[in-house]
């Protein structure tokens, strides 16, 4: 059988030989990692996996200095040493960094609370950094692997056979019902991504719609979609922070944007639904989200998404929604939809994977491929969770007696085609 080039590239490395303390910290990090049925070789073919069962994949180090790094602070070394090359994962990448991902599971490190207590407030001009760090890397290298809407958040699959397109025009829907909107109504998105919720909201449920971005790359995109569709009239695309958000509204709707706030910003956001959410009035908050306390991956905030902090229901409650004088209505976790968006998004990104790699480096795209495996990893083994959490002014009736209209869709005063 012909062998991988992984595996005679680390066959061929025996000019340097791995000694003696070499060996001794891989079998440190063997005993680490065994549980999960994974193998680790050293760049001259050494390895000491002894568990009866085979390994489901192989890391494959190429120097000591990785060695050493995943020994002393793995949550940054793994993803550094991957994107550079120096680790090679021999095998399906998934697959393997789910396993480990089920062995770290656990309370927070020491290292974990110290970089948390650390990590800087976003201010209004590292805030618009950070987004454009990630979200302005140009709208061409999206459109390769998100759906034909570019919508970069959890989709809703009520079905599990639903191509991404329709699964997230059901979540557009599910977040519309939710809200209860009615046609007339005056609505505030925080974070609006491409524009394609915002377009949703007017086209389908006749609503007016202020929607904040400090992205320049989706603002550019999401104006230029509102007046190709004819809607430019009833959804203004704002280039501004979320904290400079002001009037009232009959609506409040924030996708994927809370975490990215911040844990210092919390009383910042919640002084916005404080002031913007009418007395009659109402909102939802759709974030990725944790069980307990802890900062996100060293690695995707230095590298991915910086400023970034997924919080827990408690923070939500009691730093944003409390302080607001708004009340809790209701939570959803939609974890498993996540994991199941980022299945999606990894087949995608697999299939052009050689353009991206051309135009942007191997490093950039081993970087998102490990970022893809390792997001799915995470809300499939519950290590972060997703939540939609309804909420209302503390003394407005909620504008529901059951849950039941939430899941069955309803006939729209206001349709349109959907592009």
């Amino acid at each position: 059988m012909e062998q991988s080039p992984v595996f005679r590239l680390c066959e061929g490395a025996t000019a340097r030989r791995a000694g003696v303390l070499d060996r001794w910290l891989a079998g440190r990090l063997q005993a680490v990692i065994e549980p999960a049925a994974v193998r680790l070789e050293l760049w001259d073919g050494t390895c000491s996996y002894a568990a009866t069962h085979p390994p489901i994949g192989t890391l494959v180090l190429r120097d000591r200095r990785t060695l050493i790094g995943l020994l002393v602070d793995p949550d940054v070394w793994f993803g550094e040493a991957y994107t550079a090359g120096d680790l090679e994962i021999r095998g399906d990448i998934g697959v393997v960094i789910e396993a480990l991902s089920r062995i770290a599971l656990g309370a927070p490190t020491l290292k974990e609370r110290i970089r948390g207590a650390l990590a800087a407030s976003n201010t209004l001009a590292s805030a618009r950094r950070h987004v454009r760090h990630h979200y302005d890397l140009g709208n061409a290298f999206y459109e390769q692997w998100l759906d034909r809407d570019l919508v970069y958040t959890c989709a809703y699959f009520p079905q599990r056979d639903m191509t991404l397109e329709e699964a997230q025009h059901a979540k557009f829907d599910l977040i519309c019902r939710k809200l209860r909107l009615r046609p007339g109504e005056s609505v505030v998105e925080a974070g609006c991504g491409w524009g394609t919720l915002a377009l949703y909201m007017a086209r389908q449920y006749g609503v007016r719609v202020k929607a904040f971005n400090v992205s320049r790359e989706q603002l550019a995109y999401a104006r230029a979609r509102a007046a190709r569709e004819g809607v430019a009239d009833r959804v203004e695309f704002i280039d501004d922070d979320y904290r400079n958000v002001k009037g009232k509204y009959d609506a409040f709707v924030s996708v994927g944007m809370l975490e990215h706030v911040g844990a210092r910003q919390f009383a910042a956001m919640s002084d916005v639904l404080r002031r913007t959410v009418r007395h009659s009035g109402r909102g939802l908050l759709h974030f990725i989200g944790r069980d307990a306390r802890r900062p996100l991956n060293a690695w995707i905030l230095r590298r991915i998404f910086p400023g970034a902090y997924a919080p827990t229901l408690a923070e939500v409650a009691e730093r944003v929604l409390t302080p607001a004088g708004m009340s809790v209505l209701d939570v959803e976790n939609l974890r498993l939809h996540y994991a199941r968006t980022l299945a999606h998004w990894r087949q995608r990104f697999a299939s052009v994977e050689d353009s991206v790699r051309a135009e942007y480096g191997a490093a950039f795209q081993r970087a998102w491929e490990l970022y893809l495996a390792g997001s799915q990893a995470a809300f499939g083994t519950g290590w972060m969770q997703l939540f939609q959490v309804v909420f209302a002014p503390v003394d407005t009736p909620p504008p529901y007696w059951t849950r039941a209209d939430m899941y069955a869709p309803q006939d729209h005063e206001c349709t349109a085609s959907t592009r």
